[in-house]
């Protein structure tokens, strides 16, 4: 009779061990690839907060780990697209030729928030951008843009005179064009390069946005912050899924993932970038770095004016062979950009 109850203990225990293993393994991992330094707000914010917002979707079924450099930056569409890591982030000017048409929310002038300018870059890709298969092979999560690029150099700089020839770090996209009207000597480098180049005399100065006073340190090796209103340029990047990730997925879970995403992931984006530019300021001013903030009427300011007439007309020309209404998208996305950015200051 014991030897009955033995056995039947035993069943027992092994059909709850098999379930116990059954529920482990229904839980999925979605592994997450990043880059820039840790204090960067991808890596301090938007990634770690929508991990917490696709397990909470997802109900635990799906628990995201983030991975830290896990290659060279423009290498991680290609990493999605071939299964390495399931999700990524890159910038787009990292791979010219392939991503022309975020290129739009970079133009100078749009004088708006990184958050205004996310989501306007999210809705003009999704209406008329979408078809023209830039992003073929990746499911897009989130479109971004950092916040205005502004001028990080070793000696000052009162006229775009003092940039002629200087080596500059540019990091792709609007900011080659910007660089060549100029006549800097420019330097392609990833951002995570910049303060060793700095140190060591490698380069003059780099176009990056102010929170990089804070996340790269550059309150150490750039003395000289030059502060145009609206900024240079912007930055833009994507964040995006493989799509036979999603589809390897519970239908339910793959679409819970995706309703944390889209416009809420853009706008949490460039927010976190907003929010790390005023840390960035901070950390200028603590630090005693010069920091010319120049107005709209300063001589360097209409000078950069001059310099960027034609660009909008070179950009729509360059997206000539994609098939879209390029110039109405750069109208409706600067509409959006700064009819959002109202809205925020009511």
């Amino acid at each position: 009779m014991k030897t009955f109850f033995k056995s039947l203990v035993g069943a027992a225990a092994l059909t709850l061990g098999m379930a116990a293993s059954a529920s482990a393994s229904a839980e999925t991992t979605l592994v997450v690839g990043t880059w820039q330094p840790p204090g960067n707000p991808m890596n301090t914010i938007v990634w770690p907060t929508w991990a917490e917002w696709v397990e909470e979707a997802t109900e635990g079924r799906v628990k995201v780990k983030i991975e830290q450099d896990v290659g060279h930056p423009k290498t991680y569409f290609q990493l999605v697209e071939d299964g390495v890591i399931n999700a990524g982030w890159s910038y787009h000017g990292y791979v010219p030729g392939r991503f022309k048409l975020p290129i739009a929310v970079e133009q100078p002038g749009l004088g708006v928030s990184a958050e205004a300018a996310s989501v306007a870059l999210w809705r003009v890709q999704e209406k008329y951008f979408a078809d023209a298969g830039e992003f073929e092979g990746l499911t897009l999560l989130a479109m971004l843009t950092h916040g205005p690029g502004q001028i990080h150099s070793i000696d000052p700089i009162n006229s775009l005179a003092d940039l002629k020839g200087k080596k500059i770090r540019i990091g792709g996209g609007v900011q080659t064009e910007i660089g060549e009207r100029i006549g800097i000597t420019p330097v392609a480098a990833p951002g995570s390069k910049v303060y060793e180049m700095m140190q060591q005399g490698v380069i003059d100065g780099v176009f990056m946005p102010v929170t990089e006073q804070k996340a790269l340190r550059l309150t150490e090796v750039a003395p000289n912050l030059t502060v145009l209103p609206g900024g240079m340029y912007l930055g833009s990047f994507s964040m995006f899924i493989d799509p036979y990730f999603l589809e390897e997925l519970d239908p339910k879970d793959a679409e819970a993932i995706m309703s944390v995403s889209g416009e809420k992931l853009s706008a949490l984006a460039g927010r976190a970038w907003d929010e790390a530019d005023k840390e960035g300021f901070e950390a200028a001013r603590a630090a005693g770095v010069t920091i010319n903030d120049l107005t709209a009427d300063s001589a360097l300011v209409q000078e950069f004016n001059e310099l960027i007439k034609g660009m909008d007309d070179a950009w729509i020309e360059s997206v000539s062979d994609r098939g879209v209404d390029a110039r109405a998208a750069l109208e409706e996305l600067r509409s959006i950009a700064r009819e959002y950015e109202a809205q925020k200051q009511e």
